[in-house]
């Protein structure tokens, strides 16, 4: 009988009825004794054959090995980017946990068994050709070694174009840039710092304004639904929603992706649910 052993993933290949078996020398041949013999449960037999059947249509390279990217589920953000093997990705699957196989020390290796700073991962994707992986997953704390929040903060373009290039200039997405920018402009203020003057920090020192200016920006973009006004006065108005809205978390120390993630909590929960979790909530 073919035996497979996967870290984290054991008997794929096994038959429902899983044995382990305790080698006894004798005098002339070896012999085996059945140590213990116990019956796997059909679901758990079914999965192993299922992750098998994943396993083997992957397209792993002469090394064994495919690209293996994590992204942060919420931002988008590209966290790092390593490589795995058969027994990686298995690992990933059951413990739910980023895991790759390390090309230098040749053994596996999960991100955070050192620094805890793990990538819970949420879902995998394989691409077109099925020749490299998508870890999708919620990072525990910084991804690099440096202390960064993702291993890509170094831009060819900013280095070709600028004599000083900026240290910690994270590869962030539009929503991200804007939050960047803003955050920015929150600590200079905080550090006294002079400069041109800007109407994000006139709204971060103004909360009446900044609430008044929420509330004004929400009703004109309704008002392109009501009055039927063009697809372009739309965009236009939900962009200056977004972005004094954006303001208002800055203010209130909190991030975007921290409300991407509440949205995604609610995927697998009715709209009418979700309110009424909320009012009982409320009620004291």
């Amino acid at each position: 009988m073919a035996f497979a052993s996967f870290n984290g993933l054991q008997s794929l290949k096994f038959s429902s009825r899983e044995c382990m078996f305790n080698p006894v020398n004798g005098s002339n041949k070896r012999r085996y004794s059945v140590k213990a013999c116990v019956k796997k449960p059909d679901h758990d037999t079914h999965l192993d054959s299922k992750i098998n059947l994943v396993l083997e249509s992957v397209k792993w390279d002469e090394k064994g090995l495919a690209v293996a990217i994590a992204q942060n589920v919420d931002s988008g953000a590209i966290l790092m980017q390593g490589f795995a093997n058969r027994d990686a990705l298995a690992t990933t699957i059951t413990s739910k946990k980023a895991t790759f196989y390390s090309r230098s020390r040749s053994t596996l290796w999960t991100k955070g068994e050192t620094s805890l700073n793990f990538i819970n991962v949420h879902d995998i994707f394989l691409d077109c050709d099925r020749d490299s992986i998508i870890y999708l997953g919620k990072p525990d704390g910084p991804t690099c070694h440096t202390g960064s929040e993702t291993c890509y903060y170094t831009s060819i373009f900013d280095s070709l174009n600028k004599a000083e290039v900026e240290e910690n200039n994270l590869a962030l997405t539009t929503l991200y840039s804007l939050e960047s920018t803003l955050a920015k402009r929150k600590q200079e203020l905080l550090n006294n710092e002079q400069g041109k003057p800007s109407w994000t920090k006139r709204l971060l020192l103004d909360d009446k304004l900044l609430c008044s200016k929420i509330r004004e920006e929400a009703d004109e973009f309704c008002r392109t639904l009501e009055e039927g006004e063009d697809e372009s006065r739309t965009l236009s108005e939900m962009a200056d929603v977004l972005y004094h809205e954006m303001v208002l978390l800055i203010r209130r120390g909190l991030k975007f992706e921290d409300v991407l993630e509440v949205l995604r909590h609610r995927f697998t929960q009715s709209g009418v649910e979700e309110k009424n979790s909320r009012k009982s909530k409320s009620v004291k």
